[in-house]
């Protein structure tokens, strides 16, 4: 179970559940509304649809393709839709010393999932360095911040510029 290909398929799971915490147990958007301006206003249905969406197509083209190109996309989306999103739940719950739901499957789920996986990325060679995961990190966290402002058309641009970089990495793979 410790093998890349079989750790994202708990990532989706773990959105799942997360989900279900942050709009089923608790209420995020009320939470959310009370620090934050309402900016984006899209349906918690249409957010759960586009990234969920999102991750799985990721999943499984890594699940096709058993690339390095495939697992960096992953693991951008990653970063993106669970590493930073834990990330924001932790800080702002102890910035605001008030609970923000979803913040006990960001400790519990996506963080010990992420963590596995980004180790098994390492030790099967599909991250070479830590400046790589650092890069997808940055363009994680950068995603997540423009989503947050700008809405839906963020991903419709990442996906872009995914399909850009595993044709320039396929490139480069051929080369080398």
């Amino acid at each position: 179970m410790k093998k890349f290909n079989n750790l994202i398929i708990l990532a989706p799971l773990a959105y799942a559940i997360h989900h279900y915490e942050e709009h089923v147990i608790f209420n995020f958007r009320e939470w959310r509304l009370k620090y934050f301006l309402d900016n984006n206003n899209i349906p918690t249905e249409e957010v759960l649809c586009i990234l969920i969406s999102v991750l799985l197509s990721a999943v499984f083209f890594q699940l096709i393709s058993k690339s390095r190109a495939t697992s960096h996309i992953l693991l951008f989306f990653l970063m993106a839709i669970q590493v930073v999103n834990a990330v924001f739940h932790i800080f702002f719950s102890l910035y605001y010393f008030d609970f923000s739901p979803g913040t006990i499957t960001a400790i519990f789920l996506y963080l010990p999932i992420n963590f596995l996986i980004i180790q098994s990325a390492f030790r099967e060679g599909l991250l070479k360095n830590t400046t790589e995961l650092i890069i997808i990190f940055i363009l994680g966290t950068s995603t997540f911040v423009l989503f947050e402002l700008l809405g839906p058309k963020v991903w419709l641009v990442s996906f872009f510029m995914c399909f850009i970089y595993y044709f320039w990495m396929r490139k480069i793979s051929s080369i080398v």
